[in-house]
């Protein structure tokens, strides 16, 4: 069992900087991925960003340029910097995790641009 929880978000006023936090407990294997997604409401989960353990990066359009990711493969911890947000970053963000086994979600954390 892989336990999935993440942490960091809040309310920020547009042009602000959060970093969320996600970590990883349990029986964990490597994870080959480690990514970020949002939902907003009214509008699909997307993917925000990736990273694997072989080091390949990659953003959707609308965060390149203003959001990065990092991981920390011996905490089992991914990581979301995210900068100059705009309103319509305002989202429930998830991480998700995948290994041999499986993909595992955390619950989300509520991220909440304002103006």
């Amino acid at each position: 069992q892989v336990q999935v929880v993440e942490s960091g978000g809040g309310l920020v006023q547009a042009g602000g900087s959060l970093r969320l936090s996600c970590a990883a407990s349990g029986s964990i294997f490597s994870f080959s991925v480690m990514a970020w997604y949002r939902q907003a409401p009214g509008k699909q989960r997307e993917l925000v960003a990736t990273t694997t353990n072989r080091g390949r990066i990659n953003y959707a359009d609308s965060v390149k340029d203003r959001f990065t990711i990092s991981r920390d493969n011996a905490k089992n911890t991914v990581y979301l910097q995210m900068n100059s947000l705009s309103i319509e970053d305002t989202a429930v963000y998830y991480c998700n995790f995948v290994d041999p086994r499986g993909t595992y979600w955390g619950q989300g954390t509520q991220v909440t641009v304002s103006s």
